[in-house]
């Protein structure tokens, strides 16, 4: 009886508010009734697949519509080229983002690292209680600096909107023939390399630990990140390190012969196993 009585009174609205508007084809309820369809859509928890038109269509869409009316989309828009953009020059690319650390004191501290998309090698360029525009602008130097000495080459900089990276750090990459890519509003997704390796070090490592000053970070940050670099295996790589240093793998005829160390680093936090001579 409660839902016939409501089901009435909703239908009696929407007449009102078709004789309200006048319309003969009814655009306007065309258009509540296709945004409550939107709705329950968006209640899904599977994304739905997208087709290269429906990419396309709705990336010129956006063009044409205020941002303040970008809620009509499932998704947004500015994501909709993004994969196919990074997966051809992902070998020329890297990742800049800042992740924070509790002392023991309660004192936040604010790391700045780079990670190259395409070996997943990670460069932490250091940490500070004050991220000031001179002290990042230095660090992206010193970072250029050691690029410099390596064979490959790097054309892109992807990072978010953070207004700790200032125009003087980004001259700095320009300078030495980076282009800079900022990520879309509201998209983490785009920085989907950088935002993992944050995840690792602080599941894997800091988390399990008790920072006491920023020394002590960049000594752990420095055991870490050799250890993320030179040993630990990437499913993105097929299971091998970034910066392979490890022995090539010698079939063995029995699996007697097979002896594995372990070496412990950090206290025991992290451990690598290598193929014993």
């Amino acid at each position: 009886m409660f839902l016939s009585l409501c089901y009435v009174v909703l239908r009696r609205v929407l007449q009102l508010a078709a004789l309200r508007f006048r319309s003969n084809d009814l655009k306007e309820l065309e258009i509540v009734v296709l945004r409550h369809e939107l709705a329950i859509l968006r209640r899904r928890t599977r994304r739905p697949a997208m087709t290269l038109t429906d990419r396309l269509f709705l990336a010129a869409a956006s063009r044409l519509l205020p941002r303040a009316r970008w809620r009509s989309f499932i998704i947004t828009p500015g994501t909709l080229p993004w994969r196919e953009f990074v997966r051809p020059h992902r070998r020329s690319m890297l990742a800049v983002d800042f992740f924070t650390v509790e002392t023991f004191w309660l004192q936040r501290l604010y790391v700045l690292f780079f990670i190259e998309l395409g070996s997943r090698r990670v460069h932490v360029a250091g940490c500070t209680p004050n991220p000031s525009a001179p002290w990042v602008t230095q660090q992206a130097r010193q970072l250029t600096w050691i690029l410099a000495e390596r064979p490959e080459s790097f054309r892109f900089l992807i990072r978010d909107r953070d207004q700790k990276f200032t125009d003087s750090c980004d001259e700095v990459f320009r300078s030495n023939g980076l282009e800079i890519i900022r990520t879309p509003f509201r998209a983490p997704q785009a920085d989907g390399v950088a935002e993992p390796f944050v995840r690792t070090v602080r599941s894997e490592c800091l988390d399990r630990l008790l920072i006491l000053n920023d020394q002590h970070l960049e000594r752990v940050l420095d055991v870490f990140v050799d250890h993320y670099n030179g040993h630990r295996p990437h499913r993105a790589l097929a299971l091998t390190p970034p910066r392979a240093t490890r022995p090539a793998v010698v079939p063995a005829t029995e699996w007697g012969e097979i002896r594995v160390q372990r070496r412990d680093r950090l206290g025991g936090v992290v451990h690598e196993y290598v193929l014993a001579a």
